[in-house]
């Protein structure tokens, strides 16, 4: 079995978003799986998705902070300027994170750690609702 749908996750301000509840909300049929893979791929430049703790929002934070460190806004050498200080960053974020990840699914369940939560990297001020192309494979149950 295969199937393709779009999820909408609604505007989140700049940082790093827990999103798994969101997500599998608008992926019933992983419940119906016995075996399969969840690809998830966000359809933008400026936001990321990752797979990292789901607990502690500090960590999320700290995320954060270490990237607004070392890639800063309105740095001198940035060339790409014309959507705001935010933007050239943000695209950096996004290539150092990632866009898309591979989740096992087992028993109608996504199989993450206990500690495991998808993130949602929204690097841009205002990034507005984003777009996910979840493409689900497996054998029924």
């Amino acid at each position: 079995m295969w199937a393709q749908k779009t999820i909408k996750l609604r505007s989140r301000p700049r940082g790093f978003h827990l999103v798994t509840d969101e997500v599998l909300q608008q992926l019933p049929e992983l419940s119906h799986l016995k075996i399969g893979l969840l690809h998830l791929f966000i359809k933008h430049t400026s936001a990321s998705l990752a797979l990292n703790e789901n607990a502690d929002p500090t960590v999320r934070e700290d995320l954060e902070m270490f990237l607004n460190e070392h890639v800063p806004e309105d740095a001198p050498y940035f060339q790409h300027i014309y959507e705001g200080p935010d933007d050239m960053p943000a695209h950096i974020k996004s290539i150092l994170i990632g866009t898309s990840l591979s989740l096992p699914i087992s028993e109608g369940r996504l199989q993450l750690g206990t500690w495991q939560g998808i993130y949602l990297g929204e690097h841009r001020a205002r990034g507005g609702p984003r777009l996910i192309i979840a493409t689900v494979q497996g054998e029924y149950f």
